[in-house]
């Protein structure tokens, strides 16, 4: 079996010769910091020499599904101390400050309002057919899934994340309440554009193993959005395509959303989503066994392994697969570090768990 079909047989409950390594990538810093310790050179894949199968999503492909056309990336304004204010291909206006490679501070936003959605924003989320370009279609027909080492997936894009990073997360609340018609102007113009650029692929022939969502919209003690709002605004729009891929035979759809996830589980477990990634340990621990125990085997996971004990030892590491023991022998679970390996991880303890989890799995 390949690396792709474990990880299929996996989250199926199928049968399988060897359990799959996953992981979620690495910060540049943690690679830059391996070069110049020796453990890799330059062309050298991090992952394949550590001893990882393959990143989850590294082999997800999709049109475009978010702003399109993107605004013109342009200087605004250049501050005293260095500082410049720079607008995105999102239309926000960021602080970008010299020598920090932090996630920029989001001081402004092009959507704002009615006018503003109306003239900048609304011809730039509704669907058209350049969205899907043939190059895209011809580039998934050439690929052979028997030979990838990753499960060949469809990229949906997000059906919130998207207007949370065009808004703001204080302002998309305010829009719900201020201007309701607009808020499901937006989100409904969204649903449709991400419904039909998957159908457009998804004519064309191609044969996807999963189907994955991005959405980033919880934070570490819940939700940024009402999960009743969320349920009676998205939920039919997430219905609508994860049928559509079941349509097209694709069984496992997965969600990468951050954070305390757990109010939104079960409407994402309703509408057709059934997979989480990546289940971040972080200060509240989160696991797929709670859910597992509240949902059945309906719900997969794909993450939950604490990433941080790479930056402590061996012991470490160790106690971390005792853990993960238990979580994977439920059956339709995947350990997978929690995000992408930091520049505080050491070589020899990646190598270290690479290693023990072939043995222990």
């Amino acid at each position: 079996m390949t690396s792709r079909e474990r990880a299929l047989a996996v989250l199926n409950y199928e049968k399988y010769d060897e359990f799959p390594l996953v992981h979620f990538g690495f910060w540049s810093e943690t690679i830059q910091k391996w070069k110049e310790e020796g453990h890799i050179k330059d062309g050298e894949d991090p992952a394949k020499k550590a001893g990882f199968d393959f990143e989850w999503i590294g082999n997800c492909h999709g049109g475009r599904t978010g702003v399109f056309p993107g605004f013109e990336r342009k200087l605004i304004e250049t501050l005293p101390d260095g500082s410049q204010k720079v607008m995105d291909g999102n239309g926000v206006i960021q602080l970008v400050k010299p020598g920090i490679r932090s996630i920029p501070a989001e001081i402004d936003h092009t959507l704002k309002d009615r006018a503003s959605w109306e003239k900048d924003f609304k011809h730039r989320v509704q669907y058209c057919e350049e969205r899907v370009s043939q190059g895209l279609i011809d580039k998934l027909k050439a690929i052979d899934k028997d030979k990838c080492d990753a499960p060949l997936g469809l990229h949906l894009g997000s059906l919130f994340g998207y207007v949370r990073d065009w808004v703001g997360f204080e302002a998309v609340s305010y829009i719900y309440i201020d201007d309701e018609p607009l808020f499901d102007e937006i989100i409904d113009t969204l649903g449709d554009t991400t419904y039909r650029v998957a159908e457009k692929i998804l004519n064309a022939g191609i044969k996807f193993d999963i189907a994955h969502f991005w959405e980033d919209i919880c934070f570490k003690n819940g939700p940024l959005v009402m999960p009743e709002v969320f349920e009676e605004k998205v939920g039919k729009h997430y219905k609508k395509v994860c049928g559509l891929c079941n349509k097209h035979g694709i069984n496992i759809i997965s969600l990468d959303c951050d954070g305390w996830i757990d109010a939104l589980v079960p409407i994402w477990l309703k509408n057709g989503v059934n997979t989480m990634f990546p289940i971040e340990v972080g200060t509240w621990n989160a696991s797929i066994a709670p859910w597992r125990e509240k949902y059945g085997k309906d719900l997969r996971g794909v993450g939950g392994m604490n990433k941080n004990v790479f930056a402590r030892d061996k012991a470490a590491v160790d106690a971390e697969i005792e853990r993960l023991k238990p979580l994977v022998a439920l059956g339709g679970y995947i350990p997978c570090p929690d995000h992408r390996i930091a520049p505080d991880a050491k070589w020899e303890n990646v190598v270290y768990y690479c290693e023990q989890m072939r043995k222990t799995f």
